[in-house]
Order: C-alpha cells, then structure tokens, then sequence
C-alpha cells in the first residue's frame, strides 16, 4: 500500500542539512512524491542501436534513478531531486506520498486509442482468447439465457488473424442464439460476424453489394455466410441501435478511466467522430477528464473535417482536449488480408489487398486537413500501402512549405519494403507502431508474407537505426494496454507465455530505455507537447506514474518479471486521478 505522511524531518535540523535553505509560502509544494527511483529522462536520447548516451544515469550495465523525489505546485513541476531537499517545499497543507522504492517516470502515454470502443467493451461479451467457434458462440448463448429476447447481444476479441483460415458462418451460432441479433466484433476491428437474425435486421442479404474495400463472404448460391471483412463490417456493425448520448458519455468515461487505472496521463484518440467528439468536450466542460486526450479527427467523418477545416487545429495545447491531428485509413489488416501488398500474399496467391480510393481514402480533402495546418496520422499496413502513403505525403510536402514541420505519422507502419524506411526519414515521418501486434501476429504473419518480406515488418531497430521518430501503443482495443506488457513485448519479442525463446526477429528489439521513451518522451513530441511533458523537470505539467517496479532494470536482467509489475499511482496535472489500494 502506498504510504502516505508527513515528512518528519524537524525545521531547524533541516535547516542545518540543508545549509540554511528556508522555504517561502510561494515554494510551497501541493504534493510531495517521495522515496521513489526517479527517473527524469532529461538526458539525450540513446544512439540508434540502443547505447544510451553519455549523460544517461547508466554505469557498467546498470541503470541508477538520478532523483529521489518529486514535488508539485499546481499543475506544474516544482522540485525534483533528492529525498531531503524535497522537504524544504512542505508546508501545512501538503499531501506527502511515500511511494516505498516505486519507480516514478514521466506520465505514460498510449498514442494510438480508441478509449469508446474500451468502455463498450466492458459491457460486450469477452471474446479474448478463444480458441474455437464453438466457444465463442458458447459465450453469446450463456449471455443471451439472461438476456431478454430481440435484444442485440455484442460480443468482441476473436482474432481475425489467427481465425482467417477457418472464418466461421452464421450456422451456429443461429442455431443456438435464434432469437437475439448477435453481432460478433473481431480482435482489431477488421472482420465481423453474425447470426442470421442480425443479418435480416441489418438488411444484408443476397442482393446486397460490397462497398468498395470490403467483402462479403457468400456461399454457392449467393447469399451471406454470416461474415464480412474490412470495409464491408460497417454493413452489419452500423445496424447495432447507438448508445444514448448519456450511456455513450459514461462508456468514453469508463474507457479513460481505465486509462487512468492503468498508468496514462494521456491518449491519442485516434479517429474522432462527431459524436466522440461531442462527448469529449462535454466531458472536459464538466471537468471531468481523468486523463489528457489528444484528438485525431476522422477522416471518415468528412462534415467534421469540413468544420474543423474552416476552424483551423488547435495549438494552445494548454488543456486536458487537444484537436490538431487527422487520421484516416489508407489500407486494411494483414489478419483479415486487406494489407495492401506489393505482390501476392504468400498463402493466397493473386491476392494483394486493397488501398487507397479503392478503401475510401479521401486524398484530396487529407491534403487539404495538412494545408490547413492539420498533422495527419495514415493507417498503412501493408508494404504497398506504406510505399503509396509516403508518395501521397511526400506530394503535399513538395508543395507546401510548412507542411514538414507537421510531424505526420504513419499508424502502424507495420510492413515496409527495404527501399522505403529512408522514406520515412528523409519526411519527417514519425511510425507510431505497437508491440504486442508483433508478438500477437507472430503465429501467422510469415504465412501473409513468407520469409523474407517479414523481415521488413514490425522492424523497430531498422526504424530506428534509419533515423526515424517512433511511438509506442497498444490500438486498444485491439489488443491489450496493459504498459507491462507493451515493454515486455518491445524488449523482448516475445509473447505472454514467452515464446518463442529467443525471441521473434530479435534483432527488432528495443533496449529498455527505448521501449519506455516510446511511451513517455516520444509521444510528447508527436504531439507537439516536448516543452510541456515527456520529461520530469520544474515547471513541466505534473504528469507522473508510478510503477511498482524499475522497468530499466527489470527489463535489462529479468524482462519476464516485468509481468509482475503493477501501476501503483497516476498524476495527470498535479491531480492523484489513481491510486492503488496495494
């Protein structure tokens, strides 16, 4: 249990330890963190293989805290450094947490959310890890004997990945929910599934067509099998009825609470729409943000866009809601083969997913978002929809002078050709990619790619070692946000039962201080916020978390036990907005 006290240090000892350093009513601190193994991470970034530069607190192979404490005046930064000197800034009304040997770093952030679908899913039937249709469908018919009938039952988290060889149809699960609409959502959003009853209430039926990118699978005769893959999902999803404005404002505050939970001091949402939006913002009118929510537009939701076009991005960057940034998707998934590729996938040939236009990527209305001023982030997965989505931004940037500055993103970057990391360097394009994806796609990934165009996939070092900005997140819900595992997986490559030993592709790894810099020091440059956040020094936002264990440490000599590891407190502008009761 955090422990929390007074500091017991008297006046006039401290005083004489202190050299006779007396504190003023204004240096009075509102909170006090102390007994920590601070880490301020205000030294140089690490070489591009990993070595940390020469004003690291790292000696012989082992990483050392350069603080003890933390101290905070509203929401800024006021002190840090040694345990001792941290007194000097206690006063009557000081809240003093012992954090007991916690470890204390720069707020983390997860820079790739989608925070509404985390608090629906609290909600939805928990399909994570299931390994059979059997079982899956087992789940909805247990939630729908407590269900009355008509209702829509949701269910989420099967693998659209490790299922794509054996998708499942509409028979079973008719068969045993026949009297509730059951929509079946996927692991990462890219293929649905459902029961005949959702089908006939959504209208999909024999005669129905495909938008353009998706696909809806049918049988001999031609009607529906129950599923669709990428852009063709919003045919069966789109029917679900909406939340109400108020059940949907509670579901976005659940997800950010869990953030909150969980260790961020802030997210990147990515891909707002208008409703998110309207939540968002009577969210942080009521004060009631936990966290700080970095906005990426949707580029779906093209009267947004059209709105914000006029208003031009907000660059206060002052408050807990920050609308700068676009995102828009360019290709589909490597799982459900919607990645547009170079040539033929290796386990289907004649196929090569499908991208832009073909995907209902709006170029002309994207560049327009980047003239105004708009940073954009690009869904691309596949090594052609890499290479087509750095020819689309390095177009723009020929012809508008600032737009480089932006620091555009590409979401995912997940398999790049050998020719085109440069690509990404020479634009200023940052790769905001997640960890668990590599370690989650492992058992089917080479199957999509073959041996050796995997060797361009997920390809942090190579990232790295061409010169490139990157971000680490988790695209939850799509997969797990837990910061444990985001570092296990970027130091390790290996999966939650640790496999494979030795890692997959090792050479990709990151060091520990990389893996923890993409989610703390990086993201606040991607977000234009490396003057306010990313690093713990006086007079920066009051972000903070602390872990119960030292990730450096803990991820260089045992990464294992980094599962071990539990987010004691969350500090988002000098408010405790978490704290652990153990």
């Amino acid at each position: 249990m955090l422990k929390t006290c007074k500091l017991l240090v008297p006046a006039l000892l401290l005083m004489v330890f202190l050299g006779g350093c007396t504190t003023t009513p204004d240096a009075e601190a509102d909170l006090i963190l102390t007994n920590g193994r601070v880490y301020t991470f205000t030294w140089n970034d690490p070489a591009s293989d990993g070595t940390p530069a020469s004003g690291a607190p790292y000696q012989d192979g082992v990483w050392r805290p350069d603080a003890g404490a933390v101290a905070v005046r509203g929401d800024e930064i006021l002190f840090v450094g040694s345990n001792a000197e941290a007194e000097a800034f206690r006063g009557d009304q000081t809240r003093v947490i012992d954090v007991q040997g916690g470890t204390i770093l720069p707020g983390l952030v997860d820079s790739h959310t989608h925070v509404a679908g985390l608090g629906a899913n609290l909600e939805r039937v928990d399909l994570l890890d299931v390994q059979t249709e059997a079982e899956a469908v087992a789940r909805v018919a247990a939630r729908a004997a407590e269900t009355p009938p008509g209702e829509w039952i949701v269910g989420w988290g099967w693998d659209e990945g490790a299922w794509a060889n054996r998708y499942p149809d509409m028979q079973l699960l008719t068969e045993r929910v026949p009297d509730h609409p059951a929509v079946m959502r996927s692991l990462h959003g890219f293929a649905v599934w459902g029961n005949r009853l959702a089908f006939e209430q959504a209208g999909i039926t024999a005669d129905t067509q495909a938008p353009v990118g998706g696909e809806i699978r049918k049988d001999a005769a031609g009607n529906p099998t129950g599923l669709l893959l990428n852009n063709a999902t919003d045919l069966l999803t789109g029917a679900i009825p909406p939340p109400g404005p108020d059940q949907y404002k509670a579901q976005v505050l659940a997800g950010l609470q869990e953030m909150a939970r969980s260790g961020y001091v802030a997210v990147h949402e990515a891909g707002v729409p208008t409703n998110l939006y309207a939540a968002l913002e009577a969210l942080e009118a009521e004060g009631a943000l936990p966290v700080r929510v970095y906005v990426m537009l949707s580029a779906s939701d093209e009267d947004l866009l059209r709105a914000w076009l006029d208003r031009g991005p907000d660059t206060s960057g002052d408050g807990m809601l920050m609308t700068r940034s676009v995102k828009a998707y360019y290709d589909g998934a490597l799982g459900s083969r919607g990645a547009r590729l170079l040539d033929d996938y290796s386990d289907q040939p004649g196929h090569r997913g499908v991208s832009g236009e073909n995907y209902g990527f709006n170029e002309a209305l994207v560049a327009d978002m980047i003239r105004a001023g708009f940073q954009v982030g690009i869904h691309a997965i596949g090594d052609a929809g890499n290479r087509e989505t750095l020819t689309f931004l390095e177009n723009v940037l020929a012809t508008d002078a600032g737009a480089k500055a932006l620091r555009h993103r590409i979401e995912h970057a997940q398999v790049v050709h050998p020719d085109d990391f440069a690509r990404f360097q020479q634009s200023g394009i940052i790769a905001s990619m997640e960890p668990p994806h590599a370690v989650e796609d492992k058992t089917w990934a080479e199957d999509r790619l073959g041996p050796e165009r995997v060797q361009g996939a997920y390809a942090w070092r190579t990232f790295r070692e061409t010169g490139v900005r990157l971000i680490f997140n988790s695209d939850l819900a799509g997969s797990d946000h837990n910061i444990f595992y985001g570092l296990h997986a970027a130091i390790t490559r290996r999966s939650k039962d640790l496999q494979p030993e030795g890692g997959w592709y090792p050479e990709q790894n990151m060091t520990p201080e990389e893996a923890v810099r993409a989610y703390t020091v990086w993201p606040a440059f991607a977000a234009f916020l490396e003057e306010n956040t990313g690093i713990l020094a006086p007079g920066r936002w009051a972000d903070l978390t602390v872990l119960s264990i030292d990730p450096l440490v803990t991820g260089a000599e045992e990464p294992a036990r980094l599962f071990d590891g539990t987010v004691q407190l969350t500090v988002v502008g000098g408010k405790v907005v978490y704290e652990a009761e153990e």
